[in-house]
């Protein structure tokens, strides 16, 4: 219920926004606007603003929206509101009205983020897990444990590291970018230790890596967490073997577990393992040390065996407030969603080439999904993730597709070089093959969605 209330409300907002911007740049602009509607459909409720000749409606089919304006190219026009109607607008004001909803949803990102640096947000503080062998970062020296203080591109200057998120999106940030990072680091997870610089080489991932293994390349999964047993799940292996919520994770056969990283790493290669082994456990249990035999079962996840236990496995990572002050928490905002919108550019436009796989494309079912995480996670992640979709809305309405706001666009743009509109017959060529597109897209979104739920 909350997966399904969440995502509504989401899709409600995004779209309000996106059409209050046409709304908004045509009623200031002269425009007559006839209707504003959120929702395809029979009207579910319908509303008028007093001296307003807009009427406001809610549609029950919440994929969408429209703003319906004056046009004589749809419906006969009184000649003595011929100056009302948006085809006879100069081209300016039609793009800037166009172009409107996009911004709006840009905007809209910008004050979300914005709303979350000044409320601030616990994030896990930026010490390392232990890497993933054999990844770039146990090639690069990192061990897990280090605190992470500064990080920056190739040679360009330093940057404060202030949370493991924030460090999370600067490697995304490169290996998207095919750059390199320095990260300055302190081995004990403390800042009084002594400092060392190491490199991470990630301008040499291909960019069709940009996936969802991208993290497990580099090697960097997560925030170091204690080698912990959390939650155990009944009938699991855990369960089987003896082990509790609480039970800290010592030693597996002859290996010293550190971290709750590890512990996962470890757990999960014992597929390799002769099958039906039990592993010994040295583990402590409210101070006292025991040894339990430990059989992990072996399940199949993305086309691989892996070990899996049946228990959460790691501590809750140690947290940092992360806050900003006015002017600072704006500012942020307004470059995170400038960040966010030319990674989202890019990925596209990889995918386009074949750089990047099509299964970065998500659809309904994720995003709802997605939706429901975020508000259980509480209101801050809530809000990043409706920030996060409305970026992806106003880069993805401005894409030069026929049937979007950037295809509106790009016919205008013909019209400014030319000076003549788009014919009829070749809009409707246009508009054919744009839709085309779009379906198909939405097809193998939709295909992904599927796969990540049947996977």
């Amino acid at each position: 219920m909350l997966t399904l209330l969440s995502f509504v409300v989401a899709l409600g907002i995004l779209i309000a926004v996106h059409e209050y911007g046409h709304y908004r740049v045509a009623v200031a602009c002269g425009i007559k606007v006839l209707k504003f509607s959120v929702g395809f459909g029979r009207p579910v409720y319908t509303w008028r603003l007093k001296n307003r000749p807009t009427e406001f409606s809610i549609g029950m089919l919440p994929l969408g929206g429209y703003v319906k304006m004056l046009d004589e190219r749809e419906d006969p026009v009184d000649p003595a509101e011929r100056h009302l109607a948006f085809n006879n607008q100069p081209l300016r004001v039609r793009a800037a009205v166009v172009a409107a909803g996009p911004a709006a949803n840009l905007l809209l990102a910008v004050l979300l983020y914005a709303i979350v640096n000044w409320g601030g947000l616990q994030e896990p503080q930026a010490v390392l897990a232990s890497p993933v062998a054999g990844s770039i970062a146990e090639r690069a020296g990192l061990r897990g444990g280090e605190r992470v203080q500064q990080a920056a591109f190739d040679d360009e200057a330093w940057h404060d590291v202030r949370s493991f998120e924030d460090l999370r999106w600067r490697l995304t940030q490169a290996a998207l970018n095919g750059r390199d990072v320095r990260l300055q680091v302190t081995d004990s997870g403390t800042d009084s230790a002594p400092v060392r610089s190491v490199l991470l080489p990630l301008g040499q991932l291909n960019a069709a890596d940009a996936d969802a293994q991208m993290f497990r390349k580099i090697g960097i999964l997560g925030p170091w967490t204690q080698a912990a047993i959390g939650e155990v799940m009944p009938g699991g292996a855990a369960e089987k073997s003896g082990l509790r919520s609480g039970d800290v994770v010592l030693q597996i056969g002859n290996l010293t577990i550190v971290d709750g990283q590890q512990l996962r790493e470890t757990i999960r290669a014992s597929a390799a393992a002769p099958g039906g082994l039990p592993q010994t456990w040295q583990i402590l249990r409210a101070g006292q040390a025991l040894a339990l035999p430990v059989t992990p079962e072996i399940k199949r996840e993305g086309g691989q065996s892996v070990g899996r236990i049946g228990a959460y496995v790691g501590a809750p990572p140690a947290l940092v407030m992360v806050r900003h002050g006015p002017l600072d928490g704006l500012w942020n905002g307004a470059v995170r969603t400038w960040e966010v919108s030319l990674l989202t550019l890019k990925m596209m436009g990889k995918m386009l080439i074949g750089e990047a796989s099509l299964k970065n494309l998500s659809g309904p079912l994720t995003i709802a999904d997605y939706a429901g995480k975020s508000a259980s996670l509480g209101w801050s992640a809530y809000l990043l993730f409706l920030a996060l979709i409305s970026v992806s809305l106003g880069v993805l309405n401005l894409l030069p597709l026929p049937v979007l706001d950037g295809g509106h666009l790009m016919y205008y743009l013909w019209e400014a070089v030319t000076g003549k509109s788009v014919s009829d017959a070749w809009m409707d060529r246009l508009q054919r093959g744009g839709v085309a597109i779009l379906l198909g897209m939405m097809s193998v979104a939709l295909f992904n969605d599927i796969s990540r739920l049947l996977g």
